[in-house]
């Protein structure tokens, strides 16, 4: 058996870090076994490569190896895809078809992007890990295969399946053996040798000097936060080693490289005890959430304000100098409930709701901001702005593209 060093070399990863390291082992330790793997990790940590150690150290090197990006599949197809169709089963089934799990027999298959499977595919797949049977789409012949899965994901599974989006005994089977990625802002000490391996690269491919960074260039890449993890950092490497004409590079020749919408610059969400337990299924939902809860703060802290102007000095020169301010601050609704906290008279010199004020533009919040109508309208700025291919628009979402033709589907977008 290789040591860590040997593969690492052998597979082309980078890199020391201990979380790193302790992946690699539990890859070649279980190996040998028939166990169903689960790699956990954020996009572009390189989980793809583990189900290959995992299957070149096993008793099946020999027999197929099939990565399947289940993601990229549509969901209507997805069956057909894996466990192969009948002529006939659908429109355009024009011949009996072999699904991965067949094609794969005595192998491995890798599941790629596990999470975005259909519940109904769910089960199929269950049914495969127990029993080693399945059924190709159209047919009632139960086929067995000895597949071994290896399978992998960037979400969170145990917040899906609390959100009833993944099947709780597959997750408990597939995860008989979890290996987690660690993220590339956890490997600060990886970041300079991965970067110096891709500048080596693409001097190699373009023809060219490799790429030096200065000391504070080293800095500013070790301190970056890199949401987009190897894939980002190989992105950019690539972008520089093009663009760039020196090829000693420092801090402000690589700055502008560095996108500037990284977790640390954002504002952290705001939570309260109602809203532990709400769930989003979008990042729209979190936007508007935060904003319903600031309104909230704003108009608590307008109450406080309030009360502090009722408190603090003369009374009621308070009230008379701030009459017109206050008057704008408050909505009739809000006005009449601070006026009776802690008041035995109402105030004679503030204005009654109906004198003529000006408005506050809290009145905007009767505007619609149904979710749905949201989602359907900035589907559909998408797909025009890409001339209706749903490939880019997907893209420009930040959804795959099966979830995008699902959703056009669900709102019957034309």
């Amino acid at each position: 058996m290789m040591d860590v060093q040997q593969i690492k070399l052998r597979f082309g990863i980078i890199g020391n870090t201990y979380a790193l390291t302790r992946a690699i082992d539990i890859a070649v330790q279980v190996s040998p076994t028939d166990l169903s793997v689960l790699i956990t990790g954020e996009s572009g940590t390189g989980k793809e490569v583990f189900p290959q150690i995992i299957h070149q150290f096993s008793a099946r090197k020999h027999a197929p190896y099939i990565p399947v990006n289940c993601g990229a599949i549509p969901e209507g197809t997805i069956d057909s895809e894996l466990f192969g169709h009948e002529k006939g089963a659908f429109t355009g089934a024009l011949s009996d078809r072999k699904g991965y799990f067949e094609v794969a027999n005595n192998g491995t298959i890798f599941l790629d992007e596990i999470g975005e499977l259909p519940l109904s595919t769910q089960v199929r797949l269950l049914r495969v890990l127990e029993t080693g049977e399945f059924m190709k789409v159209g047919s009632s012949k139960v086929l067995k295969t000895n597949v071994r899965v290896v399978a992998a994901t960037n979400i969170n599974i145990p917040q899906a399946v609390k959100e009833g989006k993944f099947r709780e005994d597959l997750f408990y089977r597939l995860n008989t053996v979890p290996i987690v990625m660690p993220a590339l802002r956890k490997r600060r000490e990886d970041i300079y040798l991965l970067f110096r391996k891709f500048a080596q690269d693409f001097a190699e491919k373009y023809r060219m000097p490799a790429l030096r960074l200065n000391e504070g260039a080293q800095q500013i890449l070790s301190a970056y936060r890199w949401p987009g993890n190897i894939r980002q950092l190989k992105n950019i490497t690539e972008q520089i080693s093009i663009i760039e004409k020196e090829r000693q590079i420092g801090a402000e020749n690589l700055q502008p490289y560095l996108p500037r919408n990284d977790e640390q610059m954002l504002p952290a969400l705001y939570t309260d005890s109602s809203s532990k337990d709400k769930t989003f299924s979008s990042e729209r939902e979190i936007l508007y959430q935060v904003l319903f809860d600031m309104k909230k703060d704003m108009t608590d802290l307008k109450k406080l304000v309030f009360d502090l102007m009722q408190k603090d000095g003369d009374s009621s020169s308070l009230q008379k100098d701030n009459a017109v301010l206050i008057r704008k601050l408050y909505e009739d609704q809000e006005f009449d409930i601070l006026q009776h906290q802690g008041q035995s008279q109402p105030a004679t010199n503030i204005p009654t709701p109906n004198d003529s004020v000006i408005q506050d533009t809290e009145v905007f919040v009767e505007e619609s901001l149904s979710l749905e109508d949201k989602e359907v309208e900035l589907i559909k700025k998408a797909l025009d702005k890409h001339n209706g291919k749903r490939k880019y628009a997907a893209l420009d979402l930040g959804i795959s593209e099966r979830t995008l033709y699902r959703k056009i589907k669900e709102y019957d977008i034309n």
